[in-house]
């Protein structure tokens, strides 16, 4: 949330945060956008009955601002396609593995169990599969000695704020395209794990 609202202020993204959206009352992300002057809105999955009519209260909130990307963070709750089918194309998510290794859950603690020499972060566009969107880009981190999944996950949620505002910004100019073949940029094929995130070139 805070990468977003410094890139948008910077300039870095030329954007502009139409609505906060989430299914938490007291999610802090909330408290801070309101704190930043953003419109925020709750919609509480607790008050659905099934996921289809909560992705529909979440399609109702959010179409009225007719937005340009939807960004996923932190959102917990998994999406049926009458969220992702009206802003397919437009609907990106962060994930905190170098995917596809490890979709879901723990993934900081599953790679430091497999024994990986590194670590990382995906931004991908939503598809129905959970986590199994095309890859856009991929920031790594080395796994270090002594590693926990916390100390771990401290290192990788810095590249998360670096490399989702470029992903935002590639989708905003216009650069990156969803197709049923995968994910392109500047109509070139990106690669199957996405491009590998270098500082200073990207």
């Amino acid at each position: 949330m805070q990468a977003f609202i410094d890139a948008c202020q910077t300039g870095d993204l030329n954007a502009e945060i139409c609505l906060v959206l989430s299914n938490k009352p007291d999610a802090a992300g909330l408290e801070r956008a309101a704190q930043a002057g953003l419109e925020t809105t709750c919609v509480n999955h607790k008050n659905y009955d099934s996921r289809e009519t909560f992705d529909a209260a979440l399609v109702h909130a959010l179409a009225r601002h007719e937005p340009d990307l939807v960004i996923l963070a932190g959102f917990m709750r998994i999406l049926t396609p009458v969220f992702i089918e009206p802003f397919a194309g437009k609907l990106l998510n962060i994930h905190p593995s170098l995917l596809p290794k490890y979709p879901g859950l723990h993934t900081h603690q599953r790679a430091l169990t497999a024994g990986d020499a590194e670590a990382g972060v995906t931004v991908h566009y939503v598809t129905p599969e959970l986590d199994g969107g095309p890859p856009i880009i991929q920031a790594r981190v080395a796994v270090e000695p002594g590693d926990t999944a916390e100390s771990l996950a401290a290192r990788v949620i810095v590249q998360e704020h670096v490399i989702y505002p470029i992903a935002a910004r590639w989708q905003l100019e216009g650069r990156l395209e969803l197709t049923a073949a995968g994910a392109r940029l500047d109509g070139a094929p990106i690669p199957a794990t996405g491009i590998d995130y270098v500082e200073g070139v990207h």
